[in-house]
């Protein structure tokens, strides 16, 4: 066949996936990315960009669908950047996320090991689900207020009047400072000017309680507009038991960053997770998806803990599976950078009456490093870092510690399979695992695995 040049059609069937849902098929020997194309179907695609490294390309004639197909419930998918798998059905979904983990084992881990389980959420609660939103402000070609999310490699704001993942309560907050700023004539903030105020709208809602806390992300603040805004935003939604403004003049991509002003309220909300309860401040991290971290967090614990003893929790946040652990375990180790956090955390122990669970501020490696110059030796290390994964010298600080498990608790397939590479390598050797959907209808999938030490 030809070399592939842009605009050319060609029909193939989809075969596969990328890692963020994309179908995929192979045209002259190339595989070719094709967004909204379900594996099993059959396409005309049009050729849309060429590069050494990938083919880019468009469904432009569906001829065989897939019975997998569905029509997606929200008006703006496929524009903004917020879903990927609204167009199939969720046990396609489900097959998806775990052939993407299986893959990742296989071809970045190189390990010879299948996971065969996924968790997946429960019919009604594949919606409304996320626990924090952070929406995107911009305005319209009309100039007035939008908020969504931003188009897929972009900052362009795809507005989003109702997200179907996001809370009601979150989606009417959204709505009541688009109308707040439009009556008031006040202007989103604009990157390239530093112009502007408004950066981002941010809520945290507690599923079980219903609290809810807005966070009003400003360049420079509202001024004499600030009062009015609370009473909107309050008006606008009932289950509001918070106002917070974020003062956020740093021109990079973080979004709660700079100084916090409580307006009106309580700053943090109260949530259950497996039995106990936590308050959250808007900085903490807390998984956004409480019903599926609770199938998460249970099999983390029987994996660390089948038997009591110490277990050493990296990364923990605000304590959620440190306070698991610790009914199981004898004594728990938890540690984490952020300061808040682990404030959070502290007062999450005493909330629930543990006594067997400390926390540490402080980097990963130091602190492991300083608990076992210590003479701490834990018989299960858990680790949930962030997207990026472990640095090696994490890795090896806890091999040094010589745990008989660790439990790996990951947001990316990829940077886990290459972090289970470098431990096996070690001498620990992955045992068990499973894959769980805490993000519906998202690419993103979670896996925990368990792994044990075969050789000092």
């Amino acid at each position: 066949m030809d070399e592939l040049k842009k605009n050319q059609i060609y029909e193939a069937e989809i075969t596969g996936y990328t890692s963020t849902g994309a179908g995929v098929c192979r045209i002259g020997g190339r595989a070719v990315f094709v967004p909204l194309a379900l594996a099993g179907e059959v396409w005309d695609v049009q050729i849309l960009k060429v590069s050494s490294s990938a083919v880019y390309g468009k469904g432009v004639e569906l001829k065989r669908a897939s019975p997998a197909r569905a029509v997606p419930d929200c008006p703006v998918f496929g524009k903004c950047g917020g879903c990927n798998l609204m167009h199939m059905d969720y046990a396609e979904e489900l097959k998806m996320k775990l052939a993407r983990v299986n893959d990742a084992i296989a071809r970045i881990g190189g390990l010879d090991f299948t996971v065969e389980e996924i968790l997946g959420a429960d019919e009604d609660a594949r919606l409304r689900y996320r626990n924090k939103a952070i929406f995107a402000v911009g305005k319209n070609g009309g100039g007035r207020a939008v908020t969504g999310f931003y188009r897929e490699r972009s900052h362009d704001v795809v507005p989003a009047p109702d997200c179907l993942i996001q809370t009601e309560a979150a989606c009417a907050v959204a709505a009541a400072l688009r109308h707040f700023m439009d009556e008031n004539h006040i202007e989103p903030y604009d990157e390239k000017t530093g112009k502007g105020q408004i950066r981002h709208i941010f809520t945290r809602c507690s599923l079980h309680s219903a609290q809810t806390v807005a966070v009003i992300v400003s360049a420079r603040g509202l001024h004499d507009k600030t009062d009015a805004l609370v009473s909107a935003l309050r008006e606008a939604c009932s289950q509001l038991t918070g106002v917070v403004l974020c003062i956020n003049k740093d021109p990079g991509n973080v979004v709660l960053n700079g100084e916090f002003h409580t307006l009106w309220g309580d700053d943090c909300i109260e949530d259950t997770l497996c039995g106990l309860e936590f308050r959250i401040s808007p900085q903490s991290f807390y998984q956004v998806n409480p019903r599926q971290a609770e199938k998460l967090y249970e099999r983390a614990v029987d994996y660390a803990c089948p038997d009591g003893g110490t277990a050493l929790d990296l990364y923990c946040g605000t304590g959620t599976i440190s306070l698991c652990l610790a009914r199981r375990a004898k004594q728990v180790y938890g540690v984490e950078i952020v300061p808040d956090a682990v404030e959070n955390a502290r007062r999450n122990a005493e909330r629930n009456g543990v006594t067997n669970a400390e926390f540490l501020e402080g980097d990963a490696f130091d602190a492991a490093k300083k608990l076992g110059d210590m003479g701490v030796c834990p018989d299960a290390v858990v680790v949930d870092p962030p997207r990026k994964g472990l640095a090696e010298n994490v890795i090896e600080q806890i091999a040094a510690m010589g745990p008989a498990r660790v439990v790996y608790v990951s947001c990316d397939p990829g940077t886990l399979a290459r972090d289970l590479a470098i431990f096996d390598g070690l001498g620990y050797k992955l045992q068990k695992a499973t894959a769980v959907d805490m993000f519906p209808r998202c690419a993103h999938v979670e896996t925990v695995v368990l792994m044990s030490r075969v050789k000092e």
